[in-house]
């Protein structure tokens, strides 16, 4: 299960009040990711771009290794 801390979980309406302080403390590094909560629910994680790249790339290069893995390279 992933952890963040209190001050990085936020209410959907704080986060439509708040978005450019919010997606500053994001891009500033102040915070690694957003946690927002609807309904009592955790329904989104938002995180800065170089994150989301970075671990899109991570998501190609486990699936190349996971394809040369397979039995019959299917």
């Amino acid at each position: 299960m992933t952890s963040f801390t209190q001050d990085e979980v936020i209410s959907a309406t704080d986060v439509v009040r708040n978005f450019s302080s919010e997606l500053k403390s994001l891009t500033s590094g102040e915070k690694e990711k957003l946690v927002i909560v609807k309904n009592n629910r955790f329904e989104a994680v938002i995180i800065p771009l170089e994150e989301y790249e970075r671990m899109s790339e991570a998501v190609k290069v486990l699936e190349k290794i996971y394809k040369k893995t397979k039995p019959n390279g299917s």
